[in-house]
Parts: structure tokens; C-alpha cells; sequence
């Protein structure tokens, strides 16, 4: 679950192993390792990785699968938008599930 949470959030910011690496002070191979499922990061990575990709350690570990989203940056209106975006792709979601059914 942690390599695969890693990989993914590692490719969806677009950067290489060896840039994550860089950016953490460690090898690419551990790195590598951790995707692999070989080694997990310890928990100093864990926060390093989580600060860094926006999410909560218990994302990385497979707690919860709910990621967190930086708002502070937005005001109330784009704020509000982005929760009614969030309703309107659950209701399609649920519309969609329903009509396989």
C-alpha cells in the first residue's frame, strides 16, 4: 500500500526517483526500495514525504483514504467552489454505480 501511495504521488507531481531523492537528501535506491516494497521509509521520511506531497502520514500509511487539499492560498469563494465540485463528482459517481447495477 506505502509503494504504492509513494509511486503514485511521486508520478503525479512529475518528478523522477533521483529528483525525490534529491529533495529528501537520501539515495535514489532507497527510493526505489520503498516503491518496490523492499524497505519502508521511517517515520522522519514519512512527515518529510507527507509535507511534501500535501497529504497525512495516515494517507501514506493506508489509514484513510482521504488526502487533504491546501485551501490557504484561495478565498471563500474558490473554496466553496472547489467543495461543490467535489458533491457534483460524488453525485455522478453514485449516478454512474447506480446505472451499472
Amino acid at each position: 500500500m506505502i509503494a504504492d501511495r509513494i509511486r503514485a504521488l511521486r508520478e503525479q507531481n512529475g518528478h523522477t526517483q533521483l529528483e525525490l531523492a534529491n529533495m529528501l537528501n537520501i539515495s535514489r535506491a532507497a527510493v526505489n526500495a520503498w516503491e518496490m516494497g523492499i524497505s519502508v521509509p521511517s517515520s522522519q521520511y514519512l512527515v518529510e514525504l507527507a509535507k511534501l506531497y500535501h497529504v497525512s502520514t495516515d494517507f501514506l500509511l493506508g489509514v484513510n483514504s482521504t488526502s487533504t487539499l491546501d485551501v490557504s492560498a484561495l478565498d471563500d469563494e474558490d473554496v466553496l467552489f472547489l467543495q461543490r465540485t467535489e458533491e457534483y463528482i460524488k453525485s455522478i459517481r453514485q449516478q454512474f454505480r447506480s446505472s451499472d447495477k
